[in-house]
């Protein structure tokens, strides 16, 4: 497809005047034929089109001509192997300056600044990472642990309001403790579970006397 001058302005909101000065100037020329004198028609092609109508949305979001032709510039050192940067690229823009993806989807451009790169963060992955990650903090972990010789399960329960964890003993009731890291808990339920067989023993002594 071919489009003169007057579909162009038309299709792009451009003026007569700004396609006549970028053809001018290098900045967009057609493709299919060029001026040759006054009163001759340039023809452009559909790639072309996009590249003016890309050029005057990034004017309308207030990127200036001269950003835009240093953005390209810098492409075309960077992305030789592109033909039409503004037709075949994706950007983005803050009205200041004009990011490009690169080739690894999470790395963003600044075209503006040497190429210097931002990083895109993907806030649904986020998400969903953090999901999997409290979910591993909160679960319940089983341990054993070893009191005069006998071997006692226990149930380790991360605190995450206060931080570090507590502790119980799932053959004694009521027997609970708790520690800033796991080491720390775990000992802490030793201690508590013999406190608590000496406790049991004392009532077993104080009955059997009775």
């Amino acid at each position: 497809m071919a489009f003169n001058t007057k579909t162009v302005v038309k299709l792009t909101g451009l003026t007569q005047r700004q396609t006549d000065y970028w053809d001018r100037t290098h900045f967009i020329k057609p493709s299919l034929k060029e001026a040759a004198g006054h009163g001759t028609a340039r023809l452009y092609s559909f790639t072309d089109l996009v590249q003016l109508k890309v050029a005057k949305t990034l004017i309308d979001k207030g990127v200036s001509l001269q950003k835009i032709r240093k953005s390209i510039n810098f492409l075309k050192k960077n992305f030789p192997d592109v033909e039409k940067h503004l037709a075949q690229m994706r950007f983005i823009t803050d009205g200041e300056t004009i990011f490009t993806l690169s080739d690894d989807k999470n790395k963003i451009l600044d075209t503006l600044k040497q190429g210097q790169m931002v990083f895109a963060l993907a806030i649904g992955e986020i998400i969903e990472q953090l999901k999997g990650e409290v979910k591993n903090i909160n679960q319940d972990r089983k341990y054993k642990v070893s009191v005069k010789g006998k071997a006692y399960e226990v149930i380790l329960h991360p605190d995450t309001e206060e931080g570090g964890f507590w502790v119980e003993c799932s053959s004694l009731p009521g027997c609970a403790s708790q520690g800033e890291t796991v080491e720390e808990a775990l000992e802490m339920i030793k201690d508590a579970i013999k406190g608590h067989l000496e406790v049991e023993g004392e009532k077993k002594k104080k009955k059997a006397v009775a």
